[in-house]
């Protein structure tokens, strides 16, 4: 291990890890699945200015791209959609999907489907609302992904969109096991890596966690698959190609006492904790 990263493990010591969904679920506390239905009314608060629970979701035909494990939807799925579909391309998230909404009895209003966002099987304009929570920063072709959700999309219909940005104090998405905020922006990419295998290597599921971030390029190196840096920036370079109007947008700070720091060019990046959008497809 290098100096860089055997640094970084003796900060980490230092820092207290956020609640994470993953070390709650080996503490035998809650499932993942549980853990994200229970914080399902979080992944939309930042819409309700725009639009109610009811209006996003009841009687309508909905899609939750990035689903995980299936419990924010069927959070969603409570206030009566007429159906809602969550796609995920990690393949068991299918299965526990559908397992937790038979559970909370639900079966009959969600389903879950392994797949790909940006080249998704289903018909031009299916879909009254699309979600993406926390989404846009994982999927690998954004602008793809855009445009297949605007095909599905129904005239009229909404596309809800919000994510953290990557520097956001914990956007390099290794809270579970590194507390340090914006380690990302003070390490490597190989230091992180290497430290967080070894931090993870001793839990019940760490093979798991360093085959669900990490994978090889073809010249050997390793890199952090599972995000794909989505900036403000980059954001704002894609929205660019959107032939759809954005009905409502925000940029929410870290706290309301770095405000003012949010809407510094030089530091927005680092002090926004949420980017939200809101497009409504052409009638």
């Amino acid at each position: 291990m290098t100096f860089s990263a055997k640094l970084l493990k003796r900060l980490n010591a230092f820092f207290p890890l956020p609640v994470h969904p993953f070390n709650l679920a080996n503490n035998g506390e809650m499932s993942y699945t549980e853990w994200q239905f229970r914080k399902g009314d979080q992944t939309i608060q930042f819409f309700l200015p725009y639009h109610s629970q009811e209006e996003m979701f009841t009687g309508k035909s909905v899609l939750d791209i990035g689903c995980g494990g299936g419990g924010k939807t069927c959070y969603y799925a409570t206030f009566r959609p007429s159906k809602i579909i969550g796609i995920d391309i990690v393949p068991h998230y299918a299965e526990e999907g559908n397992a937790f909404a038979r559970e909370k009895g639900l079966a009959d209003i969600a389903s879950f489907m392994t797949g790909d966002a940006s080249q998704m099987p289903f018909d031009d304009a299916s879909f009254d609302t699309i979600i993406m929570n926390d989404a846009m920063e994982h999927v690998d072709q954004p602008e793809l992904t855009l445009a297949e959700c605007f095909r599905v999309l129904k005239p009229g219909g909404h596309l809800y969109i919000n994510f953290p940005p990557y520097y956001h104090p914990y956007g390099a998405h290794l809270s579970d096991a590194i507390g340090i905020p914006w380690v990302h922006s003070l390490f490597s990419e190989a230091a992180m890596i290497a430290a967080y295998k070894e931090l993870v290597a001793p839990l019940p599921d760490g093979a798991e966690r360093i085959r669900f971030r990490i994978s090889k390029r073809e010249d050997g190196t390793e890199y952090f698959s599972y995000i794909n840096r989505m900036t403000i920036a980059r954001f704002r370079r894609i929205q660019q190609g959107v032939s759809q109007p954005a009905v409502y947008q925000r940029e929410i700070p870290l706290r309301s006492v770095v405000s003012s720091l949010a809407k510094l060019p030089g530091l927005r990046e680092y002090f926004v904790k949420m980017v939200v959008c809101v497009y409504q497809k052409a009638k």
